[in-house]
C-alpha cells in the first residue's frame, strides 16, 4: 500500500511505456515516484529531462557529482534520493565503496581531503539559512575550477530541491540498492561533530 500523501496514478501513452520500460529495465520495477508525478506528464518530463542534462555537463567528476548528490540529500533527509544515487553508483560503475559511506562521511576515513570539501560545501548549501563560507567557495575554487564550482553548486541546488519535494510528497526509498545486491548504507550519525543532535540522521538501508 502507498504511503505517498499523492496516490500513484497509471502511468499512460507512448511516453508512459517508455518510462515504465526503462524503470523495469534499469530497477527492477517502475518506481513508485513516477506514479506520483505522472499526474502532470509535463512536470515529470521536464524534470526528468533537466536531470539528463545535466549528467552531461561533464565539468565535476562523476564521483564527485554522487557524493555531492548523497551528501545533500543525507542533510535534508531524503532516503529515496539516498537510494537512487547509491544503486545509480553500480549503474554507472562508479566507487560504490565510498558512496556508500557518504552518510558518515565525517567520520570515515575513506575520502580525500577534495571529496571531504565537496560534500562539507553540499551539506552547507541544504542547511537553513545557507551556511556556505567564503573559505568553502576559495578551497573549491582551487580544487574544481570556477566551471567545476559552478556545476557543483547547480547539482547541489537540484538535489535539494528534489529532496525536499520527495519527502513534502511522502516519496521514501524502494530500496533499489539493495535489490541489486548491494551493502546497506552507512547509518548517518545521531549527533554532529560538535556533538550536537543531528535533526537529520536516520538509518538507510540499502
Amino acid at each position: 500500500m502507498s504511503t505517498t500523501r499523492v496516490p500513484p496514478t497509471e502511468i499512460t501513452g507512448p511516453l508512459g511505456w517508455l518510462v515504465k520500460t526503462m524503470g523495469r529495465r534499469m530497477m527492477g520495477e517502475v518506481p513508485e515516484s513516477a506514479g506520483v508525478m505522472w499526474h502532470h506528464p509535463a512536470v515529470f518530463k521536464d524534470l526528468m529531462g533537466l536531470g539528463r542534462k545535466s549528467e552531461k555537463w561533464g565539468r565535476l567528476d562523476e564521483n564527485l557529482s554522487v557524493y555531492a548528490s548523497m551528501a545533500a540529500a543525507a542533510e535534508v533527509g531524503c532516503s529515496a534520493c539516498l537510494d537512487y544515487h547509491y544503486f545509480m553508483t553500480r549503474h554507472k560503475h562508479l566507487d560504490e565503496a565510498k558512496a556508500r559511506e557518504v552518510p558518515r562521511w565525517r567520520s570515515s576515513d575513506v575520502f580525500t581531503p577534495t571529496e571531504r570539501r565537496v560534500m562539507e560545501y553540499a551539506e552547507a548549501m541544504c542547511q537553513i539559512p545557507v551556511a556556505v563560507t567564503d573559505e568553502m567557495s576559495a578551497a573549491l575554487l582551487d580544487d574544481l575550477g570556477p566551471a567545476g564550482l559552478i556545476e557543483l553548486t547547480t547539482k547541489v541546488g537540484l538535489m535539494n530541491a528534489t529532496a525536499r519535494s520527495n519527502i513534502a510528497l511522502g516519496i521514501r526509498s524502494q530500496e533499489f540498492a539493495a535489490s541489486c545486491g548491494l551493502p546497506p548504507l552507512a547509518s548517518r550519525p545521531a549527533t554532529d561533530p560538535a556533538g550536537q543532535p543531528n535533526v537529520t540522521a536516520h538509518p538507510v538501508a540499502g
